[in-house]
């Protein structure tokens, strides 16, 4: 089993009757804490380039990967929470979650 496919079977979103919260293993926080630090790191170099004055298009290439390894981070989030809350939701009746997941996409499109 791939990382992605590990750490979104960990994955658990929602409690019927409880206040919504994510409700992820150690081993997916880890996981997209690691990412998000690195993404971090990125995000204070690109900073660093501009006030370098760095080429343009560098600066341009380098936001594009953060922006690459947001996406990821987004992906895998949104591929749990399919897998467990939306599952969950639809099963319990919950079917306006399909609205609110359609509205969460499309932000994602964007």
């Amino acid at each position: 089993m791939n990382q992605t496919a590990a750490a979104v079977d960990d994955a658990c979103c929602h409690t019927p009757g409880e206040e919504r919260k994510s409700h992820h293993s150690d081993k997916m926080k880890q996981g997209l804490t690691s990412r998000l630090n690195r993404i971090e790191g990125q995000i204070r170099g690109i900073k660093g380039m501009i006030e370098k004055d760095t080429y343009c298009d560098d600066v341009l290439n380098q936001i594009a990967a953060a922006q690459s390894a947001l996406g990821s981070v987004a992906k895998l989030l949104l591929e749990g929470h399919l897998k467990s809350c939306v599952i969950e939701r639809i099963q319990a009746g919950e079917n306006e979650v399909i609205e609110e997941l359609m509205v969460t996409v499309n932000k994602l499109m964007k």
